[in-house]
């Protein structure tokens, strides 16, 4: 039995992980152990412990309990404490997500103790630098021995950088094998969807059953952190409840709420804070997320999730980013690229909205990512 090391650290990574944990626990049992290491790098319970409930995901063996700090400061304390649970638990391989600082840390220190590193979502690029998932998800790969890639993007990225997509050896950090296995969000969705409507109260609490509403999410610290950038977006917002005449519904991690009074003109806050028809709630659990996803005419967000998410339900969605690690739902046209600009923001709703016709290829595989991944965890470790 392979024993493998499961990296969770961010509120997606361990919805992501749900994915691989059902299969380990299905098809894949009696051939793959694994053990969830939890970073602690989202701590608020509503962000994390639910989600291990909810999602009936194994609750981690270990919590490192790093919480918030600086980019170093923070890899560094992960990194420390990772060391420590391998020279314990001596895996066959270290399984990260994504473009975290935990994704980073558990490869550094995996790959120094000559343990294999398979990453999932491999291949992401967003060609911009400035922003620190970009710099870690290519350093990651740059480590892995196993990559898995959710789309062709993905594979050709990978291509263009001097991975080898043809196998001929056994896989090594030296010798890394590439694979395009689809999405396990995309194996989540499909999952989770029946359960949301039957589990899900968010509609009925938020008084939205059957009525039309805008999803909107807010995180990154280029949009939260700087004061004319989280204006722009909160203007539009405004516009689009008022001129528009949108309900708009909008979960706020604590910090990014906190930062409205701090970032916004005193008369924009009391003008968001004031308008009914802006509802902040609090951040909302998976399956809440999901009903608010499959219901909304148009998601609004910077989460890199959120827009692939809008994609599984068919919604169009505005991307408040520069770039976008997803760039096949742009070349689709089923998402807009707006950065923080009010008038780009209401400029892509009015187009988005006038799209009657739109399609949505299978750009992200058939559900079943996570068991491909396993089979080859299994043959390859």
């Amino acid at each position: 039995m392979k024993r493998i090391i499961t990296i969770v650290g961010a509120r997606p990574q361990i919805i992501k992980s749900s994915a691989i944990s059902r299969a380990v626990n299905g098809p894949f049992k009696g051939q793959l152990e694994e053990i969830i290491v939890h970073t602690g790098q989202h701590y608020d319970e509503n962000m994390s412990d639910v989600f291990f409930n909810e999602l009936m995901i194994p609750l981690p063996q270990y919590n490192l309990g790093v919480g918030s700090a600086s980019h170093g400061a923070q890899t560094a304390a992960m990194i420390e404490g990772l060391e420590k649970i391998f020279e314990k638990e001596k895996p066959d391989g270290v399984l990260v997500y994504g473009d975290t600082n935990s994704t980073i840390a558990a490869a550094l220190a995996a790959i120094k103790m000559h343990i294999p590193v398979i990453h999932v979502e491999a291949g992401l690029r967003s060609f911009n630098k400035s922003m620190p998932e970009e710099v870690n998800r290519i350093a990651c790969d740059h480590m892995s021995t196993l990559l898995f890639t959710p789309t062709v993007t993905g594979l050709e990225n990978l291509k263009r950088e001097g991975f080898v997509i043809e196998h001929v050896e056994k896989a090594s950090a030296d010798h890394p094998k590439v694979y395009h296995c689809g999405d396990v969000m995309y194996d989540n969705s499909l999952h989770f969807s029946e359960l949301s409507s039957h589990s899900s109260s968010i509609l009925k609490s938020l008084n939205l059953e059957g009525k039309p509403f805008l999803l909107v999410t807010v995180h990154r610290d280029s949009n939260t952190d700087i004061a004319s950038n989280l204006q722009a977006i909160f203007k539009a917002l405004l516009q689009l409840s008022q001129k528009y005449d949108q309900t708009i519904v909008l979960p706020l991690h604590p910090r990014t709420r906190n930062m409205l009074e701090k970032q916004l003109s005193l008369e924009l806050y009391q003008s968001v804070i004031g308008n009914e028809q802006i509802k902040i709630i609090p951040p909302a659990g998976f399956l809440d997320i999901i009903a608010l996803e499959k219901n909304a005419t148009m998601m609004i967000t910077d989460s890199g999730g959120l827009q692939k998410e809008a994609f599984f339900f068919k919604k169009t969605c505005i991307i408040l980013r520069e770039q976008t690690e997803w760039i096949e739902i742009v070349k689709n046209g089923n998402a807009v690229l707006t950065g923080a600009s009010e008038e780009k923001i209401l400029d892509a709703y009015v187009h988005l909205i006038a799209q009657s016709e739109q399609s949505f290829p299978a750009l992200y595989g058939d559900g079943k990512a996570a068991e491909f991944i396993c089979q080859k965890m299994v043959e390859e470790l």
